[in-house]
């Protein structure tokens, strides 16, 4: 599984989520193309897919993608470069290495708080500017799952559920060892803890009906 990878089938509606999300990102690029001819952006757990997906929202841009992830992608042109890599711990690159550091909805799958704090102290480290995205855990509809108030349920009761039926981007679970992966397989985070990894952001929150779906830490 890729870094992120449970959510890699997306509806429209999910892709015009992503675009608005997007917007703030191009913020960033956009004041880094004021004073220098490319953008080096270094994507933690991204596919080209994903930004095929919002061309119409970066294209025009003279920006390059260094995409890391657990399985990397045979495909390498002048705008994508695809690597193996973890993004709790990128020692092939020295501090600032790129202009901006990408991240959409990846830091709850990197494992417990030790490992996002690894991965929040690197794109902190690789470049001066950031964007990272993650769900929310007070929005009542787990996005992984599908379920309304899926992460707030008792973990007995979660792992019974995805033993009796799939969810989301999860076939059932035929073993308990598989419907233990599938439950510790993400970590939604809530806003203090959110800031603490990113205590030089700015927290912007993403929302839907005036619910915060997701939260986006942005220097």
């Amino acid at each position: 599984m890729t870094i992120g990878s449970a959510g890699d089938k997306h509806s429209g509606t999910d892709i015009r989520y992503r675009a608005q999300r997007l917007t703030h990102f191009i913020a960033l690029a956009d004041q880094c193309l004021a004073i220098k001819s490319e953008c080096r952006v270094l994507d933690l757990g991204g596919n080209t897919r994903y930004w095929r997906d919002l061309a119409p929202v970066w294209q025009g841009r003279n920006l390059t993608f260094t995409l890391v992830n657990k399985v990397p992608e045979t495909e390498t042109s002048a705008t994508f470069t695809s690597i193996l890599g973890d993004a709790r711990d990128l020692p092939q690159f020295g501090d600032s290495s790129f202009d901006i550091v990408h991240s959409n909805s990846v830091l709850e799958h990197v494992g417990r708080w030790a490992d996002m704090r690894a991965m929040a102290r690197e794109v902190r480290r690789l470049a001066p500017h950031y964007f990272v995205q993650t769900p929310y855990y007070w929005f009542p509809l787990e996005p992984h799952f599908r379920v309304p108030f899926f992460n707030w349920l008792p973990e007995p009761v979660r792992l019974s559920l995805v033993r009796w039926r799939g969810c989301g981007a999860f076939p059932r679970a035929e073993t308990v060892d598989d419907a233990v992966r599938f439950i510790e397989d993400s970590n939604l985070l809530d806003e203090t803890r959110f800031r603490a990894l990113f205590p030089d952001a700015q927290i912007r929150r993403e929302r839907v009906y005036g619910l915060t779906k997701s939260l986006m830490a942005v220097r």
